[in-house]
């Protein structure tokens, strides 16, 4: 793996992401087109950063995207029932997301660039959405199944992918696989700035 200098553009770009992710998660906090379904463009700078700067900059711009759910409430339910491993969470599915996005578009960039950013357009809410349900099998069972049987779910699991998680998983998959062209575009006006 060949080490790339950090230049000054590099760390500009890196911040204005940085400032994309944040302002996109405050909105999605207040933005539920559907009742308790809370809908984010946040992935779509994720898979931007990680593509044009590395994975270590998708991890960061993950992590930075866990912060503001923390800090702005987007996980208050969570946090009165287990503080700890809420923040584990959220953080770790956040940096995960990222850097797995970032992974995915170097190793199939130089095959075929639009494969590299479908694939990592993918593969960030994948991994995001399936870290929320190992926090949520590993930190919030009792009370998932809890709240399951209140919404008239028998099952844990289904309740969690159709009452939890799924339908946010579908609509963020769906908006970054949409946005792929638009994200290849934008990739390719930031290597041409480079």
């Amino acid at each position: 793996m060949k080490h790339q200098k950090i230049g000054a553009r590099q760390i500009a770009l890196a911040a204005v992401l940085t400032a994309i992710v944040v302002v996109l998660q405050v909105i999605a906090n207040f933005v539920q087109p559907i009742p308790g379904v809370s809908i984010t463009f946040v992935l779509v700078p994720v898979v931007i950063g990680a593509a044009l700067l590395g994975e270590w900059a998708g991890a960061w711009l993950g992590f930075a995207f866990g912060v503001v759910v923390l800090v702005s409430g987007g996980a208050t339910a969570f946090l009165t029932i287990h503080p700890l491993g809420t923040v584990v969470t959220v953080l770790v599915k956040g940096c995960c997301a990222g850097l797995a996005a970032g992974l995915i578009y170097r190793l199939l960039e130089k095959y075929n660039p639009y494969v590299a950013v479908l694939a990592a357009s993918f593969i960030c809410p994948v991994v995001n959405t399936g870290l929320f349900f190992a926090g949520c099998r590993l930190f919030f069972w009792e009370t998932i199944r809890e709240w399951g049987v209140q919404a008239g779910f028998e099952n844990t699991f289904v309740f969690m992918v159709l009452g939890l998680a799924g339908i946010n998983f579908l609509i963020e998959l769906g908006i970054n696989l949409l946005l792929s062209p638009i994200i290849l575009r934008l990739i390719r006006q930031g290597r041409k700035q480079e």
